[in-house]
């Protein structure tokens, strides 16, 4: 693709708007994407390995700030890895149909927003909610728990294999529940090493089918990469209550338009 600044600025907006919010890059990129006139196959295929690369970067701060938990990280695995090779496998063998695998993304893409946008608004509510009811039982209950984050993980790897979507906000949002004692910079820094190897697989599943724009890729990250260390470093200045809120609306009014 030929270099156009717009999606320089597209990479700087959202790589700024995750560095100070948290929220996962995959919702906001795909949807300005395909406003774009990205194709939806290439634009789901394009965000993963941009959500990828864009994530690494978390990992090394966190672990460094021992903020991963490597033992959910590897139960997450266990279900979202496989996961997503069998939707890629599903996906394969719609690859004749193009145009129908374009509706399923973008339907399936809608869905995820409207979910995500929900899941953006409550999290605080959800969190206090899964600290007053589920941390003691699923503590003494750690088979159980295991099982649980395996299927957590399940469902991520094909949400986001599907959409590119789920692996920040959805993925973060269902540990609280699981895990509501573990301290909230161990969840996010636990849910960001689980989605690097996750798109990793989903975006080089995509890239093998064709749907990738190198391109493109590297024009995102050119304002990306930059965009989340200002975020990041301006975090706290701006009320992070009303920048949340107006991306959950946001997310919500694309994902509807979608699906109806």
């Amino acid at each position: 693709m030929d270099f156009q600044i717009g999606f320089v600025i597209a990479g700087l907006v959202v790589g700024f708007v995750v560095g100070m919010t948290g929220v996962g890059g995959g919702s906001l990129m795909t949807p300005i994407l395909l406003w774009f006139g990205i194709p939806p196959t290439t634009a789901v295929g394009t965000d993963l390995l941009y959500a990828a690369f864009t994530k690494m970067g978390g990992i090394f701060v966190h672990n460094k700030k021992s903020n991963i938990n490597w033992t959910i990280v590897g139960w997450l695995s266990l279900g979202s890895l496989p996961a997503a090779t069998v939707t890629l496998w599903i996906l394969e063998s719609f690859k004749a149909d193009i145009s129908g695998l374009n509706s399923i993304i973008k339907y399936s893409l809608g869905w995820a927003l409207l979910i995500t946008s929900i899941a953006i608004i409550f999290k605080k509510k959800l969190l206090v909610f899964s600290q007053k009811h589920a941390g003691d039982k699923f503590h003494s209950e750690s088979k159980t728990q295991n099982f649980l984050t395996v299927a957590i993980g399940v469902m991520l790897g094909a949400t986001v294999t599907l959409t590119s979507i789920g692996a920040g906000a959805l993925g973060t949002v269902t540990l609280f529940f699981l895990y509501p004692l573990l301290p909230t910079p161990k969840l996010v820094g636990t849910e960001i090493a689980h989605a690097v190897p996750l798109t990793l697989v989903a975006g080089f599943g995509h890239a093998s089918m064709g749907n990738m724009d190198y391109g493109l890729l590297v024009q995102l990250l050119m304002g990306s990469l930059p965009g989340i260390y200002i975020g990041s470093m301006l975090s706290g200045k701006v009320p992070d209550l009303f920048l949340r809120n107006a991306i959950a609306m946001m997310l919500f009014f694309v994902g509807y338009k979608l699906i109806f």
